[in-house]
């Protein structure tokens, strides 16, 4: 059974990216804290997040988190994200410290999706093989940090 994550964004913040995500043209990204850390952190995102309530499910079936609980914003962040197309937030919401996670747990959810979507390679219709993409890049991501004893985090970036 999984243990839950602790801090992260609010539920209220994690339902408005969750609707946001279904409409408009969104990647889920990884942050890794600090300012650099020595290896490059790039993923696509853009098919984990079209996918995002699929995969949401898929990961409560297979009793892990859910890539959503790993998001997290600071003020800055939010402040990006209205200008990348979040501006109807009528207020901008009072968002907690960046929270930080460790890469152990994102590579517990990211492996349990790829192992299942190896063996079902029609669950996402013709989105599986992009997110099989998206979830390798994220797992070679979360490894390095794992090995660093770096933490990281989820963001979105509307493009």
């Amino acid at each position: 059974m999984k243990k839950p994550l602790g801090g992260g964004a609010s539920e209220i913040h994690l339902l408005w990216f969750r609707c946001r995500l279904k409409t408009m043209a969104a990647s889920l990204y990884i942050v890794v804290e600090g300012e650099d850390p020595g290896f490059d952190i790039f993923v696509n995102g853009h098919a984990l997040a079209r996918n995002e309530d699929a995969l949401e499910q898929l990961a409560q079936r297979l009793d892990v988190h859910p890539l959503l609980e790993f998001f997290s914003a600071d003020e800055d962040s939010m402040a990006m994200l209205q200008e990348q197309g979040a501006e109807e937030l009528e207020e901008k919401p009072r968002l907690p410290q960046p929270q930080w996670f460790n890469a152990s747990d994102g590579l517990q959810t990211v492996r349990a999706l790829i192992g299942f979507l190896r063996e079902a390679p029609t669950a996402l219709g013709s989105g599986t093989r992009p997110v099989l993409m998206e979830l390798g890049e994220y797992e070679r991501v979360l490894q390095k940090a794992e090995k660093r004893g770096l933490r990281w985090h989820v963001a979105v970036s509307w493009c």
